[in-house]
């Protein structure tokens, strides 16, 4: 989640039963259901590195658009630049997905992109710069490439490291570490 496949085996957003310290007779207290709406918030937050003024934003587009709300949330948050290039597998996680698209080393239908949270469209290709393809990141990359499986609204070309967005991801498609429909309640209160 926030350092590759940390949360995998071992996540810091979960908690045990009893408090820190030396066990004893006390427990934790049970959180209300805004502490929980909040907690899926800030997970979907943390998850994606998304500040909250940002995620306010794509809540609001999302309750725009046409369809269930929480799966237009989850595909836009899909549909970042940064989000994109770590699926592709251009980057181990997203922190470094992130930094290869500040430095300028990544491009989007043919032209340099800086901006992490662009908003990737289907039919878009996304790209090493030329001076991209000389950094240290783009050599472990291309060579830990056949380790890496992008998901299926993903066409990625290993050899010329180049990939193309086919579709927008479905609603099965993505696996969240939260629940969009609690997020969903959090806001719409």
């Amino acid at each position: 989640m926030l350092k590759g496949d940390k949360c995998i085996t071992k996540c810091t957003l979960e908690r045990r039963p009893s408090p820190p310290g030396q066990q004893s007779t006390a427990r934790r207290r049970k959180l209300s259901d805004r502490a929980l709406q909040l907690r899926e918030k800030q997970k979907a937050r943390y998850s994606y590195g998304v500040l909250e003024k940002q995620f306010v934003q794509y809540y609001e587009d999302a309750v725009r658009l046409p369809g269930v709300t929480g799966e237009n949330l989850v595909r836009q948050l899909e549909m970042r630049l940064d989000n994109v290039v770590h699926k592709m597998g251009f980057a181990d996680s997203l922190k470094q997905a992130r930094q290869v698209v500040n430095h300028g080393h990544i491009m989007v239908n043919g032209r340099k992109t800086t901006i992490a949270s662009a908003a990737i469209k289907p039919g878009d290709v996304v790209g090493w710069t030329q001076r991209g393809r000389k950094t240290e990141a783009f050599k472990y990359a291309q060579a830990n490439m056949d380790s890496k499986k992008p998901p299926a609204w993903l066409n990625v070309d290993a050899s010329a490291m180049t990939g193309r967005v086919m579709t927008a991801p479905a609603a099965g498609e993505v696996v969240a570490q939260f629940d969009p429909a609690v997020i969903v309640e959090y806001y719409s209160r």
